[in-house]
């Protein structure tokens, strides 16, 4: 079991980098969006106690002039690590198709997540059946552009 959940990390890890790498090397015109699935975007973030700089691809919602990020990690029972980042290091960057925009993030409070949650299930319904597997409330990110 133990070998079998390591290679399907080991597999998800590569296709993380591979479509970091399309998305990257073609303006998002490979990654933005897929055929039938939610869009796509490329954030950067910085590790909270590595320093190391990552990219991971995520599905968003746009809210007026905000992107929003589901801290879903597929309904497992610990927040991502893109999450504990941002709250360690919340002034970053987001690459969404060929634009790339300075932004800043923080958790969405309980007015705004019972607001945006049913817009999160509309992008993706997969979300309502993640948070359906933990006991955690899946966050919601909201990332404000910075001037």
């Amino acid at each position: 079991m133990e070998r079998e959940r390591d290679l399907n990390w080991f597999a998800l890890r590569q296709a993380i980098r591979l479509h970091t790498l399309a998305y990257r090397a073609t303006f998002g015109l490979v990654g933005h969006r897929f055929r039938g699935g939610p869009p796509m975007l490329l954030l950067d973030h910085v590790g909270a106690r590595s320093a190391i700089k990552r990219t991971t691809p995520l599905v968003y919602l746009r809210d007026g002039e905000n992107v929003v990020l589901i801290a879903s990690k597929g309904g497992y029972q610990r927040h991502p690590a893109w999450f504990h980042n941002l709250q360690a290091h919340p002034c970053t960057t987001v690459q969404i198709g060929s634009l790339n925009r300075a932004v800043r993030a923080r958790v969405a409070d309980p007015d705004e997540r019972a607001r945006l949650w049913p817009k999160a299930v509309e992008v993706y319904p997969g979300y309502e059946t993640y948070q359906q597997r933990t006991d955690r409330e899946i966050p919601l990110v909201i990332l404000e552009p910075r001037r």
